[in-house]
């Protein structure tokens, strides 16, 4: 595939999802982040909030990507499989906190996002 065909490539692995998003994220590419959810996805995102439907992420990741972040890869930590349905996750570079989504695999055989939770802290009135 060519970097043209990268916004079109399908996670045929739900750890391919995590690759993409980053890739995709620092191409500034809102619409093809937006792909990787399943029409009616939920995210987590911002914090405290829920952003429903892809075309809400949408909207969400062109404000976010608006600012030119730049995402770095994050080693995946083991994807656990159910039938059609994995969990996805990745501890924040930082170390602080954690990462997961629930990816549905497609007739397809591809996977989307269909959960993602990109921030797992503690509340600190939980902290020990």
């Amino acid at each position: 595939m060519t970097a043209h065909d990268a916004p079109t490539e399908k996670a045929m692995r739900p750890e391919d999802l995590t690759r993409l998003f980053v890739e995709r994220s620092n191409a500034g590419d809102a619409a093809g982040v937006a792909a990787l959810y399943e029409p009616d996805a939920v995210l987590a995102y911002p914090p405290g909030s829920r952003t429903v439907g892809r075309d809400a992420i949408r909207a969400l990741w062109e404000k976010v990507l608006a600012g030119r972040p730049h995402f770095e890869p994050e080693e995946p930590l083991p994807t656990l499989v159910s039938g059609d349905l994995a969990l996805t996750s990745t501890p924040p570079r930082d170390g602080a906190g954690a990462r997961a989504q629930v990816a549905r695999r497609q007739p397809d055989g591809s996977w989307l996002r269909v959960l993602d939770q990109p921030e797992f802290v503690t509340p600190p009135e939980h902290a020990t």
